[in-house]
């Protein structure tokens, strides 16, 4: 029996027989010979199949697979720098599991709505694989980030009572006889409470906003990790964001350059992604909107995709964190400044028109202060009772943020949509497969 392998490890095995398990991923023929591509959910690996070293049978098997086909190849490893991956396999033996007929995703140009409907399909492809597999180091390097700085994971639940940030963007469903229950916004008001029994925790799981966009960064489900700190202010919250957003792009760079350059990517442009990022006030930000970027802007407002994209550019390669923001602006429970005037809030703005990938600031950790927000905002305050606790027993200064995976996935791999960026995206009309 010939060792079963995988293709990411045959490096291990140059110049030994061993067998792959996989599929037929694109073939092609030079005479006597057959070069079939197969992948194996590690890699590609190019197999050769030379007519006089096979039997009839081997040769003719190798001849009738088609793409997608599920197949076992036996043969022995050789190191071949033209090769995917730097090394090949001659054949010796193939065995069809099953064969594939009419694959519907062939090499040819596809339309989204096409390979959206076969989304299931699409992933087998490299590109997708790419992107997944960045997604998958970047999960990994969250919980990395976290743990590393003695941070305890604190998980929020996926039914709430209320709104996190306003009540337009809930998904409402019954909930027995306790009336209406929402699928979350953030877990952040859960992660405040964990904050102050454990002082450092981080809340990473799905959310989900029923907002009506179809732009380009929305999707109605996706996933967030929501540090929250216990004994922290703005400042010291800034400081935890560029570290954090550093460390994830870094790491991406460092261990997917392969998937960041079949992708394409400015290499460049991430190696810049360093501490210290530039940070301006909000209302610096406006000034140059109106004054230098051509983008006009109202103080009070929010910002725009085309706001976001300019600023994004003037500060490029690193991004721009942007704090201390219109009390109009930001949800209730922000902490304000002495004059009332300004949210204690920031936004990390990417550059290449990524846009907002990260949003927090201080917390509001007055009572008094809490309890005027929720009524000036209209908030069922028997919802918020228990949040309204954390100030009454032990309060402290404390901040948080959250950041968007599939944003985040997008801005790494230099994608433009974030449907591409999880395996498979809920938006406006799209809710399979």
């Amino acid at each position: 029996m010939t060792p079963h392998v995988s293709i990411s490890d045959l490096a291990q095995h140059v110049g030994q027989t061993v067998t792959l398990k996989g599929w037929l991923y694109n073939s092609r023929s030079s005479g006597k010979l057959r070069f079939l591509l197969i992948r194996d959910g590690s890699g590609l690996c190019q197999c050769v199949v030379f007519k006089k070293d096979v039997s009839e049978d081997t040769f003719a098997a190798a001849d009738a697979l088609t793409q997608e086909s599920s197949v076992e190849v036996t043969g022995t490893v050789r190191a071949e720098p033209r090769s995917p991956g730097g090394y090949e396999l001659g054949v010796s033996e193939v065995q069809t599991i099953h064969l594939s007929h009419d694959f519907p995703i062939t090499p040819k140009e596809h339309g989204v709505e096409f390979l959206a409907d076969r989304r299931h399909l699409w992933i087998r492809s490299s590109r997708q694989q790419a992107i997944l597999r960045v997604r998958h180091t970047l999960m990994k390097a969250i919980h990395d980030f976290f743990d590393s700085r003695g941070f305890l994971r604190f998980d929020a639940p996926i039914f709430t009572p209320a709104a996190c940030e306003g009540t337009s963007t809930l998904f409402e469903t019954p909930y027995f006889d306790e009336g209406s229950a929402y699928l979350t916004q953030s877990g952040q008001l859960y992660g405040e409470a964990g904050a102050l029994a454990f002082g450092k925790v981080y809340v990473f799981g799905p959310v989900f906003r029923a907002e009506k966009s179809k732009t380009r960064k929305h999707l109605t489900e996706f996933w967030m990790v929501e540090p929250e700190v216990a004994f922290c202010d703005l400042e010291q919250d800034m400081d935890l964001m560029e570290e954090f957003l550093e460390h994830l792009v870094q790491t991406c760079l460092r261990e997917r350059r392969p998937e960041l350059e079949l992708l394409e990517r400015d290499i460049a442009a991430l190696e810049q992604v360093q501490r210290p990022f530039p940070r301006i006030h909000y209302d610096e930000a406006v000034r140059l909107l109106n004054e230098e970027l051509g983008e006009p802007m109202t103080w009070g407002d929010d910002f725009g995709a085309p706001h976001e994209t300019a600023l994004g550019n003037h500060f490029a390669p690193r991004p721009v964190m942007i704090h201390d923001w219109p009390v109009e602006v930001k949800a209730f429970y922000f902490k304000r400044t002495a004059d009332g005037k300004y949210a204690r809030g920031c936004d990390v703005i990417a550059p290449e028109g990524f846009g907002e990938i990260i949003g927090g600031g201080q917390r509001e950790d007055d009572y008094d202060a809490l309890l005027a927000r929720i009524e000036e905002h209209k908030l069922p305050r028997e919802a918020f009772d228990w949040y309204l606790d954390l100030r009454k027993y032990g309060s402290v200064p404390h901040a948080g943020f959250g950041l968007g995976v599939e944003r985040t996935v997008a801005y790494i791999c230099g994608i433009p949509h974030v449907r591409e960026t999880l395996p498979f995206p809920r938006m406006m009309g799209r809710l399979t497969p």
